[in-house]
C-alpha cells in the first residue's frame, strides 16, 4: 500500500505542480501585456514630445529671423543717422557696430544660414577693425544691408564685395 500510496501522492503533487504553473503562466502574460501596453503609451509619448519639439523648433527660428530682419532695420537706420548727423560721429559709429553685433549674433542662431552668416560676420568685422575706410563706404553697406533685409541673395554678395574692397593693412 505504500506503493500506491507514493504513486497517489506523486499525482496530486503533479496535479498542484501543473496547476501551479497554469497560474504563473497567467500572472506572466498579465505582466507581459502591462509591459506592451507601456511600451505602446511610452512610444506614443515619445512621438508626441518630438513633433512638440520640432515645432517649437520652427517657431523659435520664425522668431530669429524676425529678430535679424528687425536689427538689419536698426543698422540701417543707424547708417542714415550717421550719415546725416552733425557732432559726435563715434558715438553714432560705435551705436552702428553694436547693433552690427546684434545682426551676427541674429544669423548666428538660424539654422542652414553658414553662406549668409559668413558674410554677415565679415562685414561686421570690417566695420569694426576699419572704422575709417567703412566711413567713407557707409552708402554701399546701407545698399547691401538694405538688400539683404529685402531677401535678395545679391545683398550677400554686395557685402562680400564691400568686405573686398576694403584695404585690410590699412586703417
Amino acid at each position: 500500500m505504500a506503493k500506491k500510496n507514493k504513486k497517489l501522492n506523486d499525482a496530486r503533487s503533479m496535479i498542484e505542480y501543473t496547476s501551479r504553473d497554469n497560474g504563473q503562466e497567467f500572472i506572466m502574460k498579465r505582466k507581459m501585456i502591462r509591459a506592451i501596453i507601456i511600451a505602446i503609451i511610452t512610444t506614443l509619448a515619445l512621438i508626441i514630445f518630438i513633433a512638440l519639439y520640432i515645432d517649437a523648433t520652427k517657431t523659435i527660428q520664425q522668431t530669429y529671423r524676425s529678430q535679424y530682419k528687425t536689427c538689419i532695420d536698426t543698422v540701417i537706420e543707424d547708417i542714415t543717422y550717421y550719415e546725416n548727423a552733425d557732432g559726435n560721429l563715434d558715438f553714432k559709429y560705435r551705436r552702428l557696430v553694436a547693433d552690427m553685433n546684434s545682426v551676427v549674433s541674429f544669423a548666428f542662431l538660424q539654422e542652414n544660414f553658414e553662406k549668409e552668416q559668413k558674410s554677415i560676420n565679415e562685414l561686421y568685422t570690417v566695420f569694426l577693425k576699419y572704422p575709417e575706410q567703412m566711413k567713407e563706404k557707409m552708402a554701399e553697406a546701407k545698399q547691401a544691408l538694405t538688400d539683404i533685409n529685402a531677401g535678395m541673395s545679391k545683398g550677400y554678395d554686395e557685402a562680400d564685395a564691400l568686405v573686398d574692397s576694403i584695404n585690410l593693412k590699412g586703417n
